[in-house]
């Protein structure tokens, strides 16, 4: 089996408003493997929960999530169910 280094992305999602950043974060992690992480930025306040959920439906990981400004950071790593 050949593992490959995991490789951080990041998604720019402001300006977007519910749902469309717990769908375009979605997509983004189902694209990813296994241990790969994305940040992802956005503006919703209603991200602050559809996305750690999102994150807990998945099984992945929600590494942190701060406030910066007037935006929400989320750092989460990529644990998709083994085949």
């Amino acid at each position: 089996m050949i593992s490959h280094p995991a490789t951080s992305h990041n998604l720019d999602l402001k300006g977007l408003k519910c749902p469309l950043p717990a769908l375009k974060t979605r997509k983004a992690l189902l694209g990813l493997r296994n241990g790969d992480q994305l940040e992802v930025v956005c503006n919703d306040p209603l991200a602050r929960i559809d996305i750690p959920h999102l994150v807990a439906t998945l099984g992945d990981e929600l590494i942190s999530q701060q406030e910066q400004d007037d935006c929400i950071l989320f750092n989460i790593r990529r644990q998709a169910a083994k085949d």
